[in-house]
């Protein structure tokens, strides 16, 4: 997202290096990159008007403190403006849900068809379910959920939800095409209130902006159950037009947050700075990914971070926490270190782990600007690819062959290609490569860091220095 920006402003630092500090003169082509870098990634023209300016008023006589170029104090004002315009103005707890009343807390789902509304509805009521709300910065348990379909209007709508919300683990209200969306709405309130739901999910149909039937429906809708959030979801694809809609439904719905979605696509990003300056309102969810798990709570600072190359690591870790099993970590740790044997069956279990971190690609994009060049190779779904092309050799072995990978010779490396449907280079490969990885716990055993740094291969000064 906004990768033009990450480029510009990286050269435009390396341009300011030697100057004392920042003036008129040395910001002008500074300002003219980053103007150009938001039209590109399609931010409203009034946006950016708005952003340039008020770079421009902090920037200008900024000091140059410390080891500080004034191409990195630049960078710092940029990204204070940056999180500001991303809503970091409307205070930290500004992305959270609010649902502290009395239950069923009832969030309605609005924006255009095609928006994915539908599949958001689930994977919001998944991060729910899932303990994963906040309150205050704290984490406020699992939710019981409870989702309803008030689409009466799309063939096989309901039927989507249905099939989302069994995917993911929630309960499902049957509703009908033939029933009244307020009459659906109405039955499900009630049936949320009297077993006991924490929240009910409202996912209403996707409707246009200038049909002022369709948004009168939803006003009926919003003013019949009353919900303690009212979500617009805006696809990250529609660019300068989701401006026009997000100010139809901000004019129409007294909204609370805005999700943007699709935005692993090829969007150029421009929707996440617009919707929350047209709006006002705060940008509570990102959809990373297809997958069901794929939505992440937005945080203005962290994302200005990653749009200048710094990455975000706390939502790395976060991710990591939240995903990787620690105690199957520390038994594998355990393992090496009492100088057991790594083998296949470990390396299978750790393929597995690294699959519950979710999209490889999305991961790398958190991660500083160093390492995107890394992140660029592994788009399109090549990293999980690769990960399943492996799995299934593995999955191919016996118990036998994974515990004493020597046992695999000729005839077991050709069953074992057919079996995984790939090549007999294939499973040479990733043989040798786990003969390579092997050789490396070996050394760590052994030897420490100096060692494996020499297994490695190079950087022999350095494991000298490391040795002594």
């Amino acid at each position: 997202m906004l990768d033009n920006l990450t480029q510009r402003l990286s050269r435009v630092v390396k341009t300011l290096r030697g100057e004392a500090r920042l003036t008129e003169a040395n910001t002008q082509e500074m300002l003219r990159e980053v103007r150009m870098a938001l039209l590109e990634a399609d931010v409203a023209l009034p946006v950016v008007r708005e952003f340039v300016a008020r770079v421009k008023e902090k920037a200008l006589g900024e000091e140059v403190a410390g080891s500080l170029s004034p191409g990195q104090a630049l960078v710092g004002v940029v990204h204070k403006e940056l999180t500001a315009l991303m809503g970091g103005d409307l205070g930290a707890d500004s992305g959270e849900l609010s649902l502290a009343v009395q239950p069923p807390a009832v969030i309605l789902m609005a924006g255009l068809q095609g928006a994915g509304k539908t599949t958001t509805t689930g994977k919001l009521a998944r991060w729910l379910s899932e303990g994963q709300h906040t309150q205050h910065g704290r984490k406020t348990g699992k939710k019981k959920v409870l989702v309803v379909s008030a689409d009466v209007y799309r063939p096989a709508a309901i039927d989507q939800l249905k099939s989302v919300a069994a995917q993911v683990g929630v309960d499902f209200l049957p509703s009908d095409p033939s029933q009244k969306p307020e009459d659906i709405a109405r039955n499900a309130v009630d049936h949320a209130r009297r077993h006991h739901y924490d929240v009910l999910i409202l996912d209403t149909a996707g409707r246009l902006g200038i049909d002022e039937a369709m948004m009168r429906e939803i006003r009926a809708l919003h003013d019949l159950v009353k919900p303690v959030e009212t979500l617009f979801v805006v696809d990250a694809m529609q660019g300068q037009d989701a401006v026009n809609t997000a100010r139809a439904f901000a004019e129409a719905l007294p909204l609370t947050g805005v999700v943007l979605t699709k935005l692993d696509g090829d969007a150029r990003g421009g929707a996440a700075l617009s919707v929350r300056h047209v709006t006002g309102k705060p940008l509570k969810f990102v959809g990373v990914s297809e997958k069901l798990d794929g939505l992440e709570p937005f945080y203005p600072e962290r994302m200005a971070q990653r749009v200048l190359g710094m990455g975000d690591i706390v939502s790395l870790v976060e991710q990591a926490q939240k995903n990787i099993d620690i105690a199957e970590a520390q038994k594998l740790a355990a393992k090496i270190k009492s100088g057991n044997k790594f083998d296949l069956n470990d390396f299978r279990d750790q393929l597995g782990q690294v699959k519950k971190l979710g999209d490889m690609g999305s991961l790398l994009e958190k991660l500083p600007a160093q390492f995107q060049q890394a992140a660029g190779q592994l788009q399109g779904g090549q990293a999980e690819k690769q990960l399943r092309r492996t799995e299934g050799i593995l999955n191919s072995m016996t118990a036998a062959e994974r515990a004493k990978p020597e046992l695999i010779k000729a005839s077991r490396k050709r069953r074992i290609a057919a079996g995984s449907g790939v090549p007999v280079q294939e499973v040479n490969r990733l043989l040798a490569q786990f003969e390579q990885m092997q050789g490396m716990m070996k050394q760590m055993k052994k030897g420490g860091m100096a060692k494996m740094m020499r297994a490695m291969g190079g950087m022999k000064g350095m494991g000298r220095f490391m040795k002594g």
